[in-house]
């Protein structure tokens, strides 16, 4: 797996509505931090700004998740 470095783009996925009335969504996201303490020492824990199309939000403690999970972070296909 590719190591995320700070300034890297990543996709970070929205969680949608619980109703559906929003699906999940795949958004920009830049790295700000980096952790290795996660619970997989082969994904790291990142912080990010997220790029949304009304805003921007941070976060923090961002796993990584190959299954596209609301709330995570993965590389864009291909990258």
């Amino acid at each position: 797996m590719k190591k995320p470095t700070v300034g890297a783009t990543v996709h970070y996925v929205s969680y949608g509505t619980p109703g559906g009335e929003y699906a999940k969504q795949c958004r920009a996201a830049i790295v700000t931090e980096v952790r290795h303490d996660g619970p997989d020492l082969h994904a790291p824990v990142l912080s990010l700004a997220v790029l949304n199309p009304t805003g921007m939000f941070f976060n923090q403690d961002v796993t990584c998740s190959k299954a596209h999970d609301g709330g995570t972070w993965h590389w864009p296909e291909g990258g």
